[in-house]
């Protein structure tokens, strides 16, 4: 490993992490994966981060990025082969990261928040209606390609929709569930999402991303 790679601390399946991973593996800018185990986490990222929260981004200058839209924007900073900063919203970046993901969790987790799931559930409908409606106009959210607003907002569309499959199968937003599934079924996404297990310290190093499918 030179020491001049960044480390990045992940959750495989925490939506953040998963954003944060996507614009990582499209820059190939290579770095440390340590998947982290939320219920214990490692002493390097409670020692890196004091939010200790993922993705954590140690960077080799002895930098720390601790938010997700932070590290995406460093690493398409550095390479952006596919120009996604130039398809970015981040007033919608914004939407998706309050009152979206304040609904979705409290859809997702009525006992949890003591909520009315149906009402989470429809507001966070009002929010993906207006991604319809985006849709409607290019294939994207910002454009006929994709980007750095799609590859923010798609994971936590990809927690609504898996809330209730079949209530989400049935409204009426066609091109959403036509870009999620686009985008799930992406040689990218299927890069980030490999399992490993929890980093200990000594374990083997493993470099991401590794290499993409075409």
């Amino acid at each position: 490993m030179s020491s001049d790679t960044a480390i990045l601390y992940s959750f495989r399946r925490c939506p953040y992490a998963m954003r944060a991973r996507l614009a990582v593996a499209v820059s190939g800018t290579q770095c440390v994966l340590r998947e982290v185990r939320l219920a214990s986490k490692p002493a390097a990222l409670l020692a890196a981060s004091a939010k200790a929260t993922v993705p954590v981004l140690q960077v080799h200058d002895g930098g720390v990025i601790d938010e997700s839209i932070d590290i995406m924007r460093w690493t398409l900073a550095r390479r952006d082969p596919e120009r996604w900063l130039d398809r970015d919203d981040a007033d919608l970046i914004a939407r998706n990261d309050g009152r979206f993901k304040h609904d979705l969790d409290r859809y997702k987790y009525p006992d949890r928040h003591v909520s009315d799931a149906v009402a989470h559930r429809r507001r966070g409908l009002e929010f993906l209606s207006d991604l319809e409606a985006r849709l409607s106009v290019s294939r994207h959210l910002c454009g006929e390609t994709r980007g750095i607003a799609d590859a923010a907002i798609m994971p936590f569309v990809r927690q609504f929709a898996g809330v209730e499959p079949d209530w989400f199968a049935a409204q009426g937003i066609p091109r959403v569930r036509a870009w999620l599934g686009g985008h799930l079924a992406s040689p990218l996404f299927a890069s980030v999402m490999t399992k490993f297990t929890p980093w200990s310290p000594g374990d083997p190093v493993i470099m991401f991303p590794g290499e993409i499918s075409p």
